[in-house]
């Protein structure tokens, strides 16, 4: 939101400074992104022309003297402007004057041969205009040798605060005002707006069939105008906020636009054939814009139409057709309300980006619906004549205001400031509220332009803000006596365990987009269940992702288009299977790409490393899960995954037979494709709110288990059994021949040949064991050895190699 000071002061009387304003600003809420003071227009100075010659070597150039006004010689200036002559008064600029037009440092130089010592400036090369046609041809009576910018008043320094979405009431220069005068600091002026007598009624009507899309409509005919450019005060001001006038009427609605935060728009009435509908709009219609472009429409979205179809796209742009011009002698004034949602969800469709759109989805004053069309009126009646009629409302029903019970005593519990009931009141009433009531809880009416106040907490930061948070004393913090108690939840530990372990496992961290294309949603398990989103920001953002895997995958592919082939990347967040609570999950999620291994990538010396696989990333699940509290000695690897794993090469992790805790693999061909990516390319998931919680611990701690004295022993195995048999499931059997002794099994080969049986492989595994109570005899080993066999025996059917 821009504004300049003079406008600022045209409602606020105050003898403050603009360094004050500006912290008053921020201190109230408002916060002051930006002040543009206009010091590069301060060395331009108002300049005589005191003779004028043709350039002797130039047809079109002439030789002036111009007197600056600072009581040295008159300098030389050569000029290509057609209006300039002897005798006119104009902006001149000095060797060393920066010019924003052209962007040029002006030197001595010669043109053609002959010195010029300066340049005297048009519109368009100080910015205050296009007007480039002749250079700036002021009044006899103007100063000569003062400050053009101050007689121009183009010294008026410019504001820009940065407003949050709950601040409609702040999207108006007389809003900013009123917090000002609220908060002490001047005086809110220029308030009243007196009403209009119309002649006769207005002859177009106003049928309103989408009621629940428009609440209100006022229109008034004003007839007779003479539609030239607006005053030089008004386009001055829209030029300094970034507007380009445009012409009397279209600037008037501008102004009123930014001065009231009432869009307005006018029609040209010899345009508009019969009576306007505010009504859906109908599929395909199609409306030529205000910017030039054509949009097609749908029934979601609201118009006003014609006789002869859509004339406006209801709160966001007005249509061609029915535009004012210099032609205008007839202007139909509209001020409406139209429903927020609907308008936010319009623009976003069709992607136009508007001051009414951005006032209207944030909520407009409903009882300055009216007082709008009388203010333009007022406008249009001084600045282009006319005779108007009496104003036709439409579907307006009055405003409710809300009624807010509001304990005082809130301020200091939810602040902790001590805020007097006068001050809190005070600051309310000058706010634009009206508390009733006695004693510690009053009722508060909220004013009609605060759609945003909706609970005593809102009414306690209106307090706060204008009382000054910079009335809150310091406080050292309160020391502890003892160690404080957990503060993190056990997701929130177990998502930076994750992250940790997952860094030092050599991936980087991604943040990925929530959303993603249909598609995608639909390839990784959404399908029919993906939650579909209202308004995407974009057509191939349309899904809340199921999976972390679609982004990551995407992220991989962009580094490798850019060079870097060989990445790993891993991302911590939530993923959406529908809308309820238990349907939204707090995944961890790792792709490799390339030869990007734990042990390195890409060439070396010692050989180049092989491609990423379903090892790779069953380590990296592994590894998350441990950092997650998950007994990994108790997990349970079951070959395949989800379809978009390759079937032969993926794997999922289960604690027990029901719990899925993660899955892991290479991804299938077909899903790369898919995603228009290329591999190898390996990922997992693991489901970090899947983990079981970990047992209380007791009361009382446990002695921590010692080491022991006797020699460690590794015994190997190799066990044939039928092809079908996994490694896991031998391995957990050798694990349970001797809880108290086995401390571990691994797998250190795997063999299949002729030589063993048709339909038959080989398994070799080394077996760990840690004596605990005393030394092992060779009879130990052999019937641990021997109850190791059986039991692989009687869960594999396996028998010992020979």
């Amino acid at each position: 939101m821009k504004f300049t000071l003079s406008w600022l002061k045209d409602h606020l009387e105050t003898d403050a400074s603009l360094a004050q304003i500006v912290e008053r600003l921020t201190a109230i809420g408002l916060e002051v992104e930006h002040v543009d003071d206009k010091a590069g227009l301060k060395p331009f100075v108002i300049a005589k022309v005191l003779t004028a010659v043709q350039h002797p070597d130039a047809d079109r150039l002439r030789v002036l003297t111009v007197d600056t006004g600072n009581g040295k010689p008159p300098v030389q200036v050569v000029c290509g402007a057609p209006n300039a002559r002897a005798g006119l008064i104009g902006a001149f600029a000095a060797p060393g004057t920066y010019v924003p037009g052209i962007a040029v440092t002006l030197s001595v130089g010669k043109i053609r041969g002959v010195e010029s010592h300066g340049m005297m400036c048009s519109e368009r090369e100080l910015e205050i205009s296009d007007e480039h046609n002749g250079i700036i041809d002021l009044p006899e009576d103007a100063p000569v040798g003062t400050s053009f910018a101050a007689y121009a008043h183009l010294d008026d320094p410019v504001i820009e605060i940065n407003l949050t979405p709950n601040r409609p009431d702040a999207t108006s220069v007389y809003g900013i005002a009123r917090d000002l005068a609220a908060s002490g600091l001047g005086r809110l002026t220029g308030g009243a707006i007196m009403p209009h007598a119309g002649e006769g009624l207005c002859p177009v009507k106003v049928t309103i069939e989408a009621p629940e899309l428009c609440p209100g409509f006022a229109l008034r005919l004003v007839k007779g105008v003479k539609n030239g450019p607006s005053p030089k005060w008004l386009q001055q001001r829209l030029i300094a906020i970034g507007l380009r006038p445009i012409s009397a009427l279209v600037d008037i609605t501008n102004y009123v636009t930014f001065d009231r935060g009432r869009p307005l728009h006018v029609f040209d009435a010899a345009k508009v054939a019969g009576n306007l509908v505010v009504r859906r709009a109908r599929v395909g219609e199609k409306v030529l814009a205000l910017d030039g472009r054509e949009y097609t429409l749908t029934p979601e979205m609201c118009v006003i139409a014609d006789d002869n179809g859509v004339e406006s796209i209801a709160g966001i742009m007005g249509g061609e057709h029915s535009g004012c011009d210099e032609n205008t002698t007839d202007v139909l004034i509209e001020s409406a309300l139209w429903d927020p949602i609907t308008t936010a969800r319009t623009g976003r469709a069709l992607g136009i980006i508007s001051d009414a759109r951005y006032r209207f989805e944030r909520g407009v004053d409903p009882e300055f619906m009216v007082p709008g069309v009388e203010l333009a009126t007022r406008l249009v009646l001084d600045f282009c004549g006319g005779t108007p009629s009496e104003m036709e409302v439409a579907g307006y029903a009055g405003h409710k205001p809300m009624v807010v019970s509001f304990p005082l005593s809130e301020v200091k519990r939810l602040t902790g400031i001590e805020v007097s009931r006068e001050e809190a009141l005070g600051i309310l009433t000058r706010l634009g509220f009206e508390p009733q009531g006695s004693g510690d809880v009053v009722k508060v009416k909220v004013p009609s332009w605060r759609p945003d106040i909706d609970g005593k907490a809102d009414l306690v930061e209106e307090v706060m803000r204008i009382h000054g948070v910079d009335n809150i004393a310091p406080q050292p913090l309160t020391s502890h006596d003892a160690v404080n108690g957990k503060i993190l939840t056990t997701l929130q530990v177990r998502t930076r365990a994750a992250k940790r372990a997952l860094a030092v496992r050599g991936m980087m961290e991604a943040v990925t987009w929530s959303f993603i294309p249909a598609k995608h949603a639909e390839l990784f398990g959404g399908g029919q269940t993906s939650l579909k989103l209202a308004n995407p920001i974009a057509a191939d953002m349309s899904d809340m992702r199921p999976s972390l895997l679609p982004g990551l995958i995407a992220a991989a592919q962009r580094n490798a288009d850019k060079g870097i082939g060989d990445v790993a990347l891993f991302e911590v967040s939530g993923t959406y299977e529908g809308d309820a609570a238990d349907q939204q999950r707090r995944v961890a999620a790792g792709v490799r790409r390339g030869t990007a291994k734990l042990e390195g990538s890409g060439r070396s010396w010692a050989g180049n490393a092989g491609p990423v696989g379903v090892f790779d990333a069953k380590a990296d699940a592994i590894a998350a899960l441990e950092a997650c509290g998950a007994p990994v000695d108790r997990l349970q690897i079951e070959p395949g995954g989800p379809a978009w794993y390759h079937p032969g090469r993926s794997g999922t992790i289960k604690l027990g037979p029901k719990t899925v805790l993660g899955t892991f693999g290479e991804f299938h061909p077909k899903t790369l494709e898919t995603l228009d990516v290329s591999g190898p390319l390996c990922g997992f998931e693991v489901f970090v709110d899947a983990v079981p919680e970990p047992k209380a611990k007791p009361t009382r701690t446990k002695p921590k288990l010692e080491l022991s004295p006797f020699q460690a022993v590794k015994r190997d195995f190799a066990f044939v059994v039928d092809r079908t048999v996994e490694a896991g499931t031998l391995v957990r059997a050798a694990l349970a021949a001797g809880k108290k002794l086995v401390t571990g099994v691994s797998v250190f080969d795997v063999f299949e040949g002729a030589s063993l049986g048709e339909a038959k492989k080989s398994i070799a595994i080394e077996v760990s064991i840690q004596p605990v109570e005393k030394t092992l005899t060779d009879e130990d080993f052999e019937a641990l050895a021997k109850r190791i066999v059986e039991n692989v025996n009687k869960q594999t059917g396996g028998v010992l190699r020979a």
